[in-house]
């Protein structure tokens, strides 16, 4: 049941991750993290592992002051979702 929920919850956040992505008055280098995480997300790993690596990466694009406030609010979103991903 677990590994069903992890996979919902990878899904959930590349829907999220693209609606960044698609959307243009995001700066580039967020977006460019963004496609980094789906890339990642995607992978075939300890999901875990998947999930703090992607953690890491939209944590320092959320700390940056170019961010627009509503990719802000979805990138806090997706790393709620993400701390709830178990073994």
């Amino acid at each position: 049941m677990s590994e069903n929920n992890n996979e919902q919850i990878f899904n959930n956040c590349t829907e999220i991750l693209s609606q960044i992505i698609n959307d243009t008055s995001v700066p580039r280098n967020i977006r460019k993290a963004a496609e980094d995480s789906i890339t990642y997300l995607e992978k075939d790993e300890d999901p875990t592992l998947k999930a703090s690596t992607v953690i890491s990466i939209l944590d320092d694009i959320s700390n940056d002051p170019n961010i627009p406030i509503q990719a802000r609010i979805l990138v806090w979103n997706i790393l709620s979702e993400l701390e709830s991903v178990k073994d």
